[in-house]
This record gives C-alpha cells, sequence and structure tokens, in this order.
C-alpha cells in the first residue's frame, strides 16, 4: 500500500474542496429554482380564488344557489 503522503492528502482536499463547492453552487441553484416554483403556484392559487370570487358573485346575481331541500327525481305522467 502507499505511503499517505502530505502532498496526496493535499491534493485529495483540494479534489473534495473543490466537489463540495460545485454541490454548494448547486444547491443554491435548486433553491433560487423551487423558490421561483413557489413563488408561481402561490400566483395560480391567488388567480383560482379571484375566479372562484367572480363565480361565486355570478351565482349569487342570478340566484343560481343550490336549493337546500332534497329534488324529487323528474317522472313524466
Amino acid at each position: 500500500m502507499a505511503d499517505a503522503t502530505n502532498e496526496l492528502m493535499y491534493e485529495l482536499l483540494k479534489r473534495i474542496h473543490s466537489d463540495l463547492s460545485e454541490m454548494k453552487f448547486d444547491i443554491h441553484e435548486l433553491k433560487k429554482r423551487m423558490t421561483g416554483a413557489e413563488e408561481a403556484l402561490a400566483g395560480v392559487n391567488r388567480r383560482l380564488d379571484r375566479q372562484d370570487d367572480r363565480l361565486e358573485r355570478i351565482e349569487h346575481r342570478l340566484e343560481l344557489r343550490e336549493l337546500a331541500e332534497a329534488q324529487r327525481p323528474y317522472q313524466p305522467e
């Protein structure tokens, strides 16, 4: 087995440091992308909420509210 000299250890530590730097950069980029996706999803949810509110107001104006009591099925005579 080869002796682990200071130079070999130093080179190994430099490679590990380089890999960790790359991983840190990648994680930072993933966090930015995730934040963007979360913001986009929040925007979609806000828009859907506004659409629900508008639909509710329209139904109320047109008096299309559901009846509280159960309806009999249609039976032609």
